[in-house]
């Protein structure tokens, strides 16, 4: 094998000097883990894609199944959100050493001990719009994607909403599944479905006013109901 041919060393250029000390300085101030960072990490290498570096929807379930709960669980929908996490069935280990360090959790055990005070916490009026937010945002799946599907959308408003709202929300997805105007649904309709919830009596629809400035969905919505209740 032939022998590498030596090189002279080039001396830096002003740029290259400067780059290199912003290097030096971060690696300088770059602090080791800590004990609790090192648990959590290692937890999530437990369940890690290892050629992605990532947590996998495999790797989501191996997790449900430890914590005991089902992959379709509002809860681990709860999670994600707790991480911050922005792509679905996916989470990063920056994700999950915030979002562990968030909850103040640093094993599985603890962690499945966590999942009751993360749900009160969604629940909280302030926290609430947030997570239903992010629910929408968290399964737009593609590139440029800005709607979700009617068949998803039911899925996700009875996961979300569900247990809030039952009849609502029972009659309004038995309403999305039976129109035919509609092939999915947009933030702005999935926004005030929300405010639909919060605001309007239910079922007499006594306070709906069609003029006020609701989404034509809704109007139909409503107008189907009154239609059954005559």
């Amino acid at each position: 094998m032939p022998r590498a041919s030596k090189r002279k060393s080039e001396p830096l250029s002003s740029s290259n000097a400067k780059a290199s000390r912003v290097d030096s300085s971060t690696a300088a101030s770059k602090k080791p883990l800590s004990k609790v960072d090192e648990r959590i990490i290692g937890i999530f290498h437990n369940y890690a894609n290892k050629s992605l570096e990532m947590i996998d929807p495999e790797g989501i379930e191996a997790l449900c199944s430890d914590l005991g709960v089902d992959h379709t669980d509002v809860r681990i929908l709860m999670f994600a959100w707790k991480l911050k996490a922005e792509r679905q069935g996916y989470f990063t280990q920056d994700e999950w050493l915030r979002g562990l360090k968030a909850l103040q959790v640093d094993t599985i055990n603890k962690l499945k001990k966590a999942l009751p005070n993360l749900e009160k916490e969604v629940w909280k009026p302030e926290n609430f719009e947030d997570f239903y937010f992010y629910a929408f945002r968290y399964c737009l799946t593609e590139d440029k994607q800005k709607c979700i599907d009617i068949e998803s959308v039911c899925l996700l408003i009875e996961l979300v909403l569900g247990s809030k709202y039952k009849l609502l929300v029972e009659s309004f997805t038995e309403y999305l599944k039976s129109q035919s105007d509609y092939k999915a649904i947009n933030k702005d309709q999935w926004i005030s479905f929300l405010r639909f919830c919060q605001e309007v009596s239910f079922p007499d629809l006594e306070n709906y006013d069609i003029d006020q400035a609701w989404p034509v969905l809704l109007d139909n919505f409503v107008e189907w109901m009154r239609e059954r209740q005559r």
